[in-house]
């Protein structure tokens, strides 16, 4: 066995340290990513003449963002969690039929959206916010960036299929590369060739570029399991199991898009393009804040699945309660650090005194019970890790469209304003996250035996 089949078996040694030895990796390539999505936050909200205008229009646009993320979501959550139950199976076959029918769905899904995203961009941006102010912002970014969003989901998609085989540090390059592109991009592209907005969408375009010829190159040339020709032609029962599987990523991420276009509504109807912006902010603290989890998911997603295919039943269970543990600890410090210092945070991004006035209680109230929200992320991940479909599917419509929604409309009009929006989000943290990982609990990791389970 060579080593690089060696480190992508997750049926031996130990577990904690099979989901360490990839989380550490994708946590820290969230981490630059982060840094980036930070950085490009601050050029936005001090783009000279624009005050918080630029900012609060590039936010209209993150449902469509979120949109165009979920479509990717439909093959990476998917098929990532079936390819490594085909792995563990010892179904190689399987395993690549998997990966090249993903391929095929993203270019095509990716061709579509840019199409449709084009052709009905300014009723969407005016819909999801946006005023006449920052109208302009918000249509320069999002026709740059819609024009690169097939090599956006080929990256996001494509690259779980990377980390799937253990190979988490050429994972980590994925995201590492297209983020320090970004960073070296952005600045000249937005203020020395004075390109505004336009500017940080093409850097954005270009780095998403770069990733995505990485991922392919690995995939194609390198990788223990392959992108085949033969291999990328669909087949309907294999394309039903991945967009099943899927449909719980994409609907978790389309509800995000839901929550945040009523949120902006709302926003805008009792606070105006202030509010837009600080909604902007506490959305690129949660990339920071979240950084660390995504790293641990990402790890921990091959190892369950994995050993779930293999029926190491004990392992998967090692892996759940590790992974909640430790998601579970690091939320209540990263809480506690958003609660202690709320205006140093919103002040990084825009030193507007009223922003900075306004969006401190904000960000108390929407992180308070961030914990909940973490719980729901880790279980959630569980039910899609194991093929769970229906449990994957219920709870993502739960939080968002059961809960965030109808409060997201009905709190602001009861009296509550503005703040109803964030309070709205905290309240879905606690009931979804409570509800989620209850079931998860009872229904799965209880169960999770070789007399009570079938792969």
């Amino acid at each position: 066995m060579s080593k690089g089949q060696d480190r992508s078996d997750f049926s031996k040694g130990s577990v904690s340290g099979a989901i360490v030895r990839l989380a550490v990796p994708m946590a820290f390539a969230q981490l630059v990513n982060v840094l980036y999505t930070v950085i490009s936050k601050i050029y936005l909200g001090h783009l000279p003449g624009a005050m918080h205008l630029a900012l609060s229009g590039v936010g209209v646009t993150l449902p469509i963002i979120f949109i165009i993320g979920s479509v990717s979501a439909f093959c990476g959550t998917g098929g990532g969690p079936l390819f490594a139950i085909a792995r563990g199976k010892g179904d190689d076959e399987e395993a690549e039929s998997i990966m090249g029918n993903c391929f095929t769905m993203l270019v095509g899904f990716g061709v579509i959206v840019t199409v449709l995203v084009m052709i009905f961009r300014t009723p969407l941006l005016f819909l999801f916010g946006a005023s006449a102010d920052t109208y302009e912002f918000a249509k320069e970014y999002l026709t740059f960036y819609s024009l690169g969003s097939i090599f956006v989901m080929i990256t996001m998609g494509m690259n779980v299929f990377i980390n799937a085989q253990g190979f988490g540090r050429v994972a980590m390059l994925t995201t590492v590369i297209g983020a320090v592109v970004n960073l070296v991009l952005e600045p000249i592209f937005i203020f020395a060739l004075n390109m505004g907005v336009r500017g940080a969408a093409l850097s954005t375009v270009a780095a998403q570029m770069c990733s995505a010829v990485w991922v392919l190159r690995f995939l194609i040339g390198k990788s223990i399991l392959r992108i085949k020709l033969h291999r990328m032609r669909l087949a309907s029962k294999r394309v039903r199991g991945i967009l099943s599987l899927g449909l719980s990523g994409f609907i978790m991420m389309l509800t995000s898009s839901l929550s945040q276009i009523l949120a902006n509504v709302m926003l805008q109807r009792h606070g105006g393009d202030i509010y837009i912006g600080i909604m902007a902010v506490i959305n690129a603290l949660r990339e920071v804040v979240s950084m660390p989890l995504f790293g641990m998911e990402r790890g921990a997603s091959p190892v369950v699945s994995y050993n779930y295919g293999a029926k190491l039943y004990d392992r998967v269970r090692a892996a759940i309660k590790f992974k909640v543990k430790l998601a579970v600890v690091y939320s209540v410090f990263a809480t506690a650090v958003v609660m202690l210092i709320p205006g140093v945070l919103v002040g990084v991004f825009n030193s507007d005194p009223e922003l900075i006035a306004a969006g401190v209680p904000a960000l108390r109230i929407y992180y308070g019970l961030f914990v909940f929200m973490v719980l729901q992320m880790t279980s959630q991940n569980v039910f899609v890790g194991l093929g769970k479909t229906k449990h994957a599917i219920f709870f993502s419509l739960l939080r968002k469209v059961f809960l965030v929604a109808p409060l997201t409309i009905l709190l602001p009009e009861l009296g509550m304003g503005t703040y109803g929006v964030f309070v709205a989000e905290a309240v879905s943290q606690l009931v979804g996250g409570l509800a989620c990982v209850g079931t998860m609990y009872f229904v799965v990791y209880r169960r999770l035996r070789p007399e009570a389970c079938t792969a």
